[in-house]
């Protein structure tokens, strides 16, 4: 379980880094910035998302995300699963508009015109000034509500705004068949034990999974809780072209 370990690591010193990086993943910043021709950090950093999710799918809101980190440390206080399904469409229909929005920002202001990655942040630090830690604890309020109201990952399943970006960015890589990161099984191995499901932070149903042709979900991230679980191996990291192509 060591590289658990390792990957709640990184997702806990992400989160305790959110003053910092904050503003990089801002969905306000970036509307901000798109009503004045200016191309943002957060913007960037939503398209390397994007890109990234084309080898790697949502590995970012597993091993990376300050959010992860957040919701992960919830499940002390609250270990009930998110009921996920048609509910996962939420965060779509909060995502959409605001997409609609950002493109309406920019045709207005006449298209994007300079760069700014550090837009807003002075020395590259997201809250530099006392007077911004209320943005700060709003977020917090954002992402821990759903995670103590909705289950494990209650954020991610429902209001992220940063999964659809990585799950679109999956899905193509899904349609053209590029080689990526993912999850395969060997459904001979498995004992039904069902410690994959109990175990996902995601309230995946992943003995389920490993039961099809291929384990590709939209809200798997990637973490590998399941592959280090196992007690028979049936789970693994795979790279290729094989093992994620399916609805």
């Amino acid at each position: 379980m060591r590289r658990q370990a390792v990957r709640k690591g990184l997702i806990l010193v992400s989160f305790l880094l959110m003053p910092i990086t904050l503003y990089y993943m801002s969905p306000a910043l970036i509307i901000m910035g798109a009503a004045q021709g200016v191309v943002v950090g957060s913007a960037i950093v939503f398209g390397a998302q994007f890109i990234s999710a084309l080898l790697l799918g949502r590995a970012f809101c597993g091993w990376v995300c300050p959010g992860a980190g957040l919701q992960e440390a919830c499940m002390v206080v609250t270990d009930r699963r998110a009921a996920g399904g048609r509910w996962d469409g939420v965060k779509y229909a909060i995502w959409v508009p605001w997409i609609g929005t950002i493109v309406w920002a920019t045709i207005h202001a006449g298209g994007p015109r300079t760069v700014e990655f550090f837009f807003q942040m002075p020395g590259g630090i997201s809250l530099a000034e006392p007077a911004q830690y209320p943005i700060f604890y709003v977020v917090i309020g954002l992402i821990t509500l759903p995670a103590l109201a909705a289950g494990r990952r209650g954020f991610c399943h429902y209001a992220c705004w940063m999964a659809p970006f990585m799950v679109i960015g999956t899905r193509l890589r899904n349609l053209v068949r590029w080689p990526a990161l993912h999850l395969r099984s060997d459904v001979a191995q498995c004992s039904g034990c069902g410690r994959c499901t109990r175990d996902c932070p995601m309230s995946l149903d992943v003995r389920h999974l490993v039961e099809r042709p291929n384990m590709d979900h939209a809200e798997c991230v990637l973490c590998g809780t399941c592959v280090d679980g196992c007690p028979k191996g049936a789970i693994r990291y795979s790279f290729g072209d094989g093992g994620y192509r399916g609805p």
